[in-house]
């Protein structure tokens, strides 16, 4: 089997994506901007080749470097990135060479769309905030008036919170259209609630062949935009409601052969024509794993290895590696340079100790939405996280974790 992988260093993390592939004895082929002698040791021996380009966004080179490796090892039979930025390019490339696996681009434009995703959770059957496109102003404004304020715009094709608003009164969106990027947008009533999802692999018939949780009680957009505290932790299982919704929301997209990351609001306030507090609505669905360090906290708190689990599907379309330990919550938590915290690092680690299972400097491209350092600690309980988020933030104030809803 010939595996394509396209920018396999980054994010480093990714690496593991290959490495899982070669251990499956799947030819992995790998397509970067990155020189090769950069490319960390792991990767270097998982790859069977790499073929270097000045940059990924220029398709021609795209298109040679996959023509050379089709003429060296033969027809290739999958081309994957598992990066959302990559998807539409990865999609191209399957439909010029014919790969059969994953999605081609007619397939992919619609599910990338925020406002073509609303179409697939109402066929669902699961409720998701009302919207209209940001085309013209006299619309949006009508909108406010049935909705009221404050309204929620976003790319409506996009990544994570980046470029997203909250927008207050009619001034706001006059501003907002006075200034508006070319990108289509479109436009949300805003909703009171904590991101939860539901994650994991499916197989080429649509079973899923692991799926986890994880959760975001405060808003991320709010984390991006006014840098408040950074945290999110993934759940030791998945609760009941959340997988109905998931399975459901995955039938609905016809989601196969991939990694999924299926985006969910949890209300904390009821909202008419939406549900009571504590009911799901859908919010995104994402053809790719959760960004960020997120696969290593599935690791972590599951006790598995999801990026060994993605390679079983790949070459064998099933599972065969299983978790081999206990079930846990990983929290992440990003603290920023420009913040002054009562405990320093060095304060946290002497108190948590071997809690701590990653202590991580992250790139500037990534510290904006994440912070500059982030920690990944593990907790058998809800309270003891909320005892390390006192620490690790004070004197900022956040959300307990263990006021929100048992599942």
């Amino acid at each position: 089997m010939n595996f394509v992988f396209i920018s396999p260093n980054f994010p480093e993390n990714y690496a593991r994506f290959c490495v899982g592939l070669k251990m499956n004895g799947v030819n992995v082929l790998g397509i970067g901007d990155c020189p090769y002698e950069h490319l960390s040791d792991e990767l270097k021996l998982a790859l069977t080749e790499y073929y270097l380009v000045d940059s990924l966004e220029n398709y021609d080179d795209m298109i040679r470097a996959v023509g050379y490796f089709t003429g060296r090892y033969g027809k290739m039979d999958w081309i994957e990135s598992n990066n959302e930025y990559w998807l539409t390019l990865d999609a191209a490339l399957r439909t010029d060479f014919n790969v059969p696996t994953g999605y081609r681009t007619e397939d992919i434009l619609p599910l990338r769309r925020k406002s073509e995703m609303k179409k697939y959770y109402a066929k669902a059957g699961i409720p998701t905030a009302r919207w209209i496109l940001a085309e013209r102003l006299d619309e949006v404004l009508s909108f406010s008036g049935k909705t009221g304020f404050p309204l929620v715009a976003k790319p409506d094709s996009g990544v994570g919170a980046e470029d997203t608003f909250r927008l207050e009164n009619e001034k706001e969106i006059r501003d907002f259209f006075a200034e508006k990027p070319e990108t289509p947008y479109i436009i949300e009533e805003y909703v009171k609630g904590e991101v939860t999802t539901f994650d994991g692999i499916a197989d080429s018939r649509g079973n899923v062949l692991f799926s986890v949780s994880h959760i975001t009680p405060e808003s991320i957009m709010d984390m991006v935009n006014e840098h408040k505290p950074v945290y999110y932790y993934v759940d030791r299982e998945v609760p009941e409601d959340v997988r109905d919704a998931g399975m459901r929301a995955l039938a609905a997209f016809g989601i196969r052969r991939r990694f999924f990351h299926l985006e969910f609001f949890r209300l904390t306030e009821g909202k008419e024509g939406l549900g009571k507090a504590g009911d799901i609505i859908g919010l995104e669905a994402n053809l790719r794993p959760a960004g960020g360090f997120t696969p290593d906290m599935i690791n972590f708190s599951q006790s598995c290895d999801c990026f060994r689990i993605w390679a079983d599907m790949v070459a064998f379309d099933e599972r065969r590696t299983f978790s081999d330990g206990e079930k846990r919550y990983c929290l992440c938590v990003g603290r920023r340079d420009d913040v002054e915290y009562d405990n320093d690092i060095t304060g946290i680690r002497e108190k948590y100790g071997d809690r701590i299972v990653l202590d991580a400097v992250l790139a500037p491209a990534l510290a904006r939405a994440m912070g500059n350092r982030i920690l990944l600690t593990l907790h058998d309980t809800k309270e003891e996280m909320d005892e390390f988020l006192k620490d690790a933030f004070s004197p900022m104030t956040i959300r307990p974790i263990a006021a929100s809803k048992e599942e």
